[in-house]
C-alpha cells in the first residue's frame, strides 16, 4: 500500500481550508487543518507533515513568523497561499524560505502542480543526482523508491512501517555520510522531540531484520558506535 503524503493546511477561513482539503484528498493526499500559527507549530512538530500550505493572515501571528520558525530547523516544503499580491510580500516569503507563493484566488490544477513540485524538489535537492533523476536510490540489491515511499530488496517490498521507511529514506539521501542520532531524530520528529536513541535502535533492529541477509553483519546501514548511522553509497 502506498503511503500518502500528508499536507498541513494552515488557514483560518474555514471555507477555504475545507476546499483545499477536499481538493487534496481527492488527489490522494492526507490532510490536517489548523486555523492558527500556534496550532500549526505544534502540529508540525508532532505530526511531521510532508508539506505545509500556509496562509499569511492568521489570527494570532503573521504566517511569515510560522515560516521563519520552521526554517530554523527544517527543510519541510512550504507553499504560501495568500490574498497579499504585492511583490514585496512574495519576495519576503521566498527569502524566508517558502518554496512557492500562490495569490488567492487560485486554480486547483495550479495548486496541485505547485505542491507536487515542492515535494519533489525538497526530496531531490538533498539527494544525490541518482535520486534527482530517477526518484530512486539503489545500493546493491536495495532500492529506495521515493515516489512510492517503498524500500525494495531484490525488487520485493520490504514492508517497512512509516517510521522505518522515513529513517531509511533519510539515510539514503545522505548516503555515505554519518548522520548523528540527534540529527535523525530532529529531522524526522522535529526540534521538540526527545533525544531518545532507544527509539532509533529499536527501529533500526526491525529495519535490519527486513533488509539485511544477516542483520548482525549489515551490508546497507552501518552503525558508527556512539555517533549514528551511515547508509552505504549508491551504485
Amino acid at each position: 500500500m502506498k503511503i500518502k503524503d500528508k499536507v498541513l493546511i494552515v488557514e483560518d477561513e474555514q471555507s477555504i481550508s475545507n476546499f483545499i482539503s477536499m481538493v487534496l484528498n481527492a488527489s490522494g493526499y492526507d490532510t490536517i487543518i489548523v486555523g492558527s500559527g500556534e496550532e500549526a507549530l505544534t502540529m508540525i512538530a508532532s505530526h511531521c507533515p510532508d508539506l505545509i500550505v500556509l496562509d499569511l493572515g492568521l489570527p494570532d501571528m503573521d504566517g511569515m513568523e510560522v515560516l521563519k520558525s520552521v526554517r530554523k530547523w527544517s527543510n519541510l516544503p512550504v507553499v504560501v497561499v495568500s490574498a497579499r499580491n504585492h511583490e514585496h510580500d512574495k519576495v519576503d516569503a521566498l527569502d524566508y524560505g517558502a518554496d512557492d507563493y500562490l495569490v488567492k484566488p487560485f486554480g486547483t490544477s495550479e495548486l496541485l502542480a505547485r505542491i507536487r513540485t515542492a515535494i519533489r524538489h525538497t526530496r531531490t535537492t538533498l539527494a544525490n543526482s541518482q535520486i534527482a533523476q530517477s526518484g530512486k536510490f539503489t545500493a546493491r540489491d536495495l532500492t529506495i523508491d521515493y515516489d512510492k515511499h517503498q524500500v525494495l530488496i531484490r525488487g520485493e517490498n520490504a514492508k517497512l512501517t512509516v517510521n522505518e521507511y522515513k529513517i531509511v529514506a533519510l539515510l539514503g539521501k545522505y548516503a555515505g555520510k554519518v548522520l548523528t542520532y540527534d540529527f535523525i531524530i530532529r529531522e524526522l520528529w522535529g526540534p521538540k522531540a526527545k533525544a531518545d536513541n532507544q527509539i532509533l535502535r529499536v527501529n533500526m533492529a526491525n529495519i535490519r531484520r527486513k533488509i539485511e541477509d544477516t542483520p548482525g553483519q549489515p551490508q546497507y546501514i552501518f552503525t558508527e558506535v556512539g555517533v549514528g548511522y551511515r547508509m552505504r553509497e549508491g551504485d
